[in-house]
């Protein structure tokens, strides 16, 4: 289970030398995921769009287009049943399971929340006797409004109502004690 270094110089977009992807809860939600379910042009191409509970988490850094500690990816929002909203977090050999609170993602000015952030950590093996690893990974998903509610999926476009309300950002680390 350990960490594995994903650069390779064909993986890389291209970008300026010294080019460092560090950017803020909102710029990741705000330029990067509601841009992408918008299917608005991104900033640049660094994100990688993989379908993460595919895979167990040390495979991860290898479908990443950029990174070295930390892994992005678009990825969709799986569902546990297909007429329920309860996730599914399982990967091959074991799941991700939420911890801690849901954290808002506000505007710079704090004025308007457009996101929130979750912090997940990997079990191997099965819940609920599964054991804790170091992998740790951050969704973000969009908030629609200030509310926080969702319109009803009839009064948006057929390929949004699907695609927008399913759709993450997540970002993924091995953290060494």
């Amino acid at each position: 289970m350990e960490s594995t270094d994903s650069s390779t110089s064909s993986q890389h977009p291209q970008l300026p030398p010294g080019f460092r992807f560090h950017p803020t809860d909102e710029e990741l939600v705000v330029h990067y995921l509601k841009k992408k379910a918008a299917s608005a042009p991104l900033p640049v191409a660094i994100i990688a769009e993989v379908d993460l509970y595919k895979f167990d988490p040390w495979e991860l850094p290898s479908k990443a287009t950029f990174g070295e500690q930390e892994w992005y990816f678009f990825s969709p929002r799986d569902r546990k049943y297909p007429n329920g909203a309860r996730p599914n977090r399982a990967a091959t050999s074991g799941y991700w399971k939420a911890t801690g609170t849901d954290k808002p993602i506000l505007t710079s000015k704090g004025n308007q929340k457009v996101g929130v952030k979750k912090a997940l950590v990997f079990y191997g093996g099965k819940p609920p006797k599964g054991i804790k690893t170091n992998w740790i990974m951050h969704e973000y998903r969009i908030v629609d409004n200030i509310s926080g509610t969702k319109p009803p999926p009839h009064q948006l476009p057929a390929d949004l109502a699907n695609k927008k309300h399913s759709l993450r950002v997540y970002v993924t680390n091995y953290l060494i004690n």
